[in-house]
């Protein structure tokens, strides 16, 4: 499974962005959808992840309230909706998905950079 990130840019602090994860195929559709991010000097952390089944999410609490992850209803397209953006937000955003059943992401996209000044 090949993905595909976009949307990533420069913007001020207190504005948004929306990034967009396209999968290669449609049997990503059962693939749960994710997306981390790399700061310079630290390592890669969860943002946020929506499943297959019935779309429950997960946050990361620096995030909650903020941004908002969703998926296509052919689920081969996921976004992330990034509100009030912070300078802390700035970093590499990667998205991933992972098969049913397994427990760690293994398909990952190439990232893009999302950068807040202050």
């Amino acid at each position: 499974v090949q993905l595909q990130a976009s949307g990533g840019g420069l913007v001020q602090a207190g504005g948004s962005l929306r990034l967009t994860c396209t999968a290669s195929r449609r049997t990503t559709g059962i693939y749960s959808g994710g997306w981390f991010r790399q700061a310079p000097g630290k390592e890669r952390e969860f943002v946020a992840s929506i499943l297959s089944a019935g779309a429950v999410t997960s946050y990361a609490d620096s995030v909650k309230g903020r941004f908002t992850i969703s998926r296509e209803k052919d689920k081969k397209v996921w976004y992330l909706q990034m509100n009030n953006l912070i300078p802390e937000d700035t970093a590499v955003y990667y998205c991933a998905a992972r098969a049913p059943g397994v427990s760690d992401w293994r398909n990952w996209g190439q990232g893009t950079l999302v950068t807040v000044s202050s």
